[in-house]
């Protein structure tokens, strides 16, 4: 097989149709951008959920009477919800936080704004935190201590951050959807541009055949043609995520919702996703060519 006329055929089957070339390379580009933008969606989902998931809370908060007399969880009301608790299976371990440790808490997650200012110990309740060995469970033990002397309210951690998860999985969801209609008009973007190329070089296919060559070997530059533009738009797709990732996503994430609660994509995950790109964007390019190929030329 002859590798420089394969080569030439292709480079001159690209120059040929370069507008479309371009529209093709741009659409890959596009429609696998959002394809990896959804996997890191996923990833960071997964992340998120180890992240958060030994560390999620049920927070017992106590009525302010009680709050105020007793400091150290001494008292009747205070120690019999918490040796409760502490004899439950489904709890792995229980903390007292005081008013004063409360208040220390509060600070801490509102500092510099004007409800850190306006918060008193006074105002803020003790609490029981207690660590489930299965957060799932918490609905459960919450009907246990629902009701019960001395509890003002009950809060589940999870509640919170599902709210979290759920606006990431919408993320996700969108990514995917705008990432299949970006794959579908790529796809019918190669068939057009191999119909094209194989419409303007019918003469010399014909020669070719007619002096013994395969069918296969002229249906190959053909192939290349659309496989080319698969890996360039692909490199594209994962270099915008670089720039991306550098340039905007970081500060994002930062400005959104703060150092640490999101776990923040590294140029690894980016990397460790890239194959899978390259793979799929030259999969369904040399695949779409070889099915227009088939379908609707006859070389």
């Amino acid at each position: 097989m002859r590798f420089n006329f394969l080569f030439r055929e292709v480079v001159t089957g690209l120059r040929r149709n370069v507008t479309m070339t371009i529209a093709m390379v741009l659409t890959t580009a596009i429609s696998l951008g959002l394809l990896g933008t959804g996997l890191l969606a996923v990833h960071t989902i997964d992340q998120t959920e180890q992240l958060y998931g030994d560390r999620l809370e049920l927070v017992v908060s106590l009525t302010l009477d009680v709050s105020t007399r007793d400091q150290d969880c001494s008292q009747s009301i205070c120690s019999g919800l918490r040796d409760e608790l502490k004899s439950s299976p489904l709890v792995a371990g229980v903390t007292y936080e005081n008013q004063q440790q409360a208040y220390a808490r509060f600070q801490r997650l509102f500092q510099g704004q004007t409800l850190a200012a306006l918060a008193r110990p006074q105002g803020l309740p003790a609490s029981l935190r207690v660590k489930l060995v299965d957060p799932t469970q918490s609905a459960q033990l919450s009907k246990v201590l629902t009701g019960k002397v001395g509890v003002a309210r009950i809060t589940d951690q999870r509640d919170v951050v599902e709210r979290l998860f759920s606006f990431l999985r919408t993320i996700r969801d969108v990514v995917f959807t705008l990432a299949l209609i970006e794959v579908v008009a790529a796809a019918l973007l190669i068939s057009n541009m191999v119909q094209l190329s194989a419409y303007n070089r019918r003469t010399e296919v014909g020669v070719m055949r007619l002096v013994g060559a395969t069918r296969w070997y002229t249906q190959l530059p053909f192939l290349l043609e659309a496989a080319t533009t698969g890996i360039v738009g692909t490199a594209l797709a994962v270099a915008s995520l670089m720039l991306g990732k550098g340039l905007f996503l970081d500060q994002a994430i930062r400005s959104g919702f703060g150092d640490g609660v999101i776990p923040v994509i590294q140029y690894g995950d980016i990397l460790a996703v890239s194959p899978w790109l390259f793979l799929l964007g030259t999969g369904i390019a040399a695949i779409t060519g070889y099915v227009t190929l088939r379908l609707y030329v006859r070389l």
